[in-house]
């Protein structure tokens, strides 16, 4: 069942369409004007538009420019009368995929349909293969099965196919961004732009042309008109990252487009309406920079309507090995040579760290281990962790484990089992103990 919308400011020819389209399994809406049809398709994106040619004060080609102004890629059926077949072909040249002639005939509007919902389903299949190559060419991934990364994932999940604006927050390197970019890739929006504008990373006096772009001589060195984030983002999502850093006369502006989806543009008077969606991202707490007075409170309430907690590492130590095979894997790639291993030894080194720098660090670190080990196995004196820091977490580890010596047992036999995904040969032998001494000893625990 598609989506279909009908544009016709006949009534009588629309409800006949409609009730066509019924009998064919679809799910038919109605507009009486381009406008009308617009306002809609900002809301909810159909999946094909049939519409009249000559409306009062509108043609199809009005319809045809409005869509390709606002980046949409919906297919167009136009229909006409028989003696305007000329101004379909137009349409076709403009961007529609077919047309019919008055009266639209049952059997003629069947296959038109079928036709071009195979130009959808064609597109967005060859979109699928575009985004799966991009992640085949080395695109960072979120990796990781631990249970506060599952948390996320369920939560970005959820939001995801929403209008709605989230807030990503966080410390440096626990991989934001990567998290705006899923919730951008699982929503209807993927196949639309998703513009990064990081707002600590240039001048106070350029971030509002950045957002909301310039006309032609608005201020020296302006020599073209230039479209901002907000109208390059059109139709997909914007990424406001480190918003914390944007100064309060900005947060007016921007809190104003964000609810009212439309600006202008900087020594322009035109307004420019846009549909976006708002992901921001901060490694401050907003809160405290609101209780300040740093930041204003309607816009913070206005970006959390959807907060997400990105995890430091060190809240997530079980995903360190796998994050590790990942990025050994991925530098092995970029160096088109086969990926080096690692011992347990040195993987006990990286998980008893903190990682102030999360995951990003635990990158370079690997990275630089890797290209310095000549292509053999990694130990743990490859990694170069600060003594103090490593000791001290370490120390905390090691105080977190139980006195008592049957709970050590047991601890030391599940995790025997987990590296050895439950192979109980293999885990004896990492206990140092042989396998009928195990099986005792795990019959004894299930008595």
């Amino acid at each position: 069942m598609a989506k279909i919308l009908c544009i016709d400011d006949e009534p009588s020819v629309a409800v006949l369409i409609e009730r066509a389209l019924r009998e064919m399994g679809h799910d038919p809406v109605l507009a009486q004007s381009v406008a009308e049809a617009m306002k809609m398709i900002e809301w909810k994106v159909p999946d094909l538009i049939i519409s009249d040619y000559a409306m009062p004060n509108e043609t199809g080609l009005d319809l045809l420019r409005c869509l390709q102004e606002g980046s949409y890629e919906i297919p167009v059926i136009i229909v006409t009368g028989y003696a305007s077949v000329e101004n379909a072909v137009t349409s076709m040249r403009y961007g529609a995929v077919d047309y019919l002639t008055k009266p639209v005939r049952a059997e003629s509007l069947r296959i038109a349909v079928n036709q071009a919902l195979e130009v959808v389903r064609l597109r967005r299949e060859n979109e699928a293969y575009r985004r799966e190559l991009s992640s085949l060419r080395g695109h960072r991934a979120i990796v990781g099965e631990s249970d506060v990364l599952r948390g996320v994932l369920e939560i970005i999940a959820t939001v995801a196919p929403t209008r709605a604006t989230v807030l990503l927050q966080g410390e440096s390197g626990t991989g934001k961004e990567l998290f705006a970019r899923a919730i951008h890739d699982s929503s209807p929006r993927a196949d639309k732009p998703f513009v990064v504008l990081n707002c600590a990373a240039m001048p106070t006096n350029l971030v509002e042309s950045a957002l909301f772009g310039h006309e032609k001589g608005a201020f020296t060195g302006a020599s073209s008109r230039f479209r901002g984030a907000f109208e390059r983002a059109h139709g997909g999502t914007l990424l406001l990252d480190e918003i914390s850093e944007m100064q309060l006369d900005l947060q007016a502006k921007l809190l104003r487009v964000v609810q009212e989806q439309e600006f202008e543009r900087l020594g322009g008077g035109e307004t420019v309406h846009v549909d976006v969606r708002i992901i921001a991202t901060t490694n401050r707490k907003l809160e405290d920079q609101v209780q300040a007075g740093q930041f204003r409170a309607d816009l913070f309430y206005r970006l959390s309507v959807v907060p997400i907690h990105s995890p430091p590492l060190r809240d997530r130590r079980e995903d360190i090995p796998r994050l590790v095979d990942y990025f050994l894997k991925q530098v092995a790639a970029q160096a088109g040579i086969e990926p080096v291993s690692i011992d347990q030894a040195a993987l006990d080194v990286l998980q008893a760290y903190d990682w102030p720098g999360n995951v990003r660090e635990l990158a370079h670190v690997v990275e630089r281990a890797c290209i310095l080990s000549g292509g053999r196995r990694l130990r743990a004196q490859d990694f170069t962790l600060p003594v103090a820091a490593t000791a001290e977490s370490v120390a905390r580890k090691f105080a977190e484990l139980p006195v008592n010596l049957e709970e050590l047992e047991r601890l030391a036999i599940q995790r025997a089992l987990e590296q050895t995904s439950g192979h109980r040969s293999r885990a004896a032998k990492l206990l140092g103990i042989s396998e009928r001494t195990l099986r005792n000893k795990l019959n004894r625990r299930s008595a």
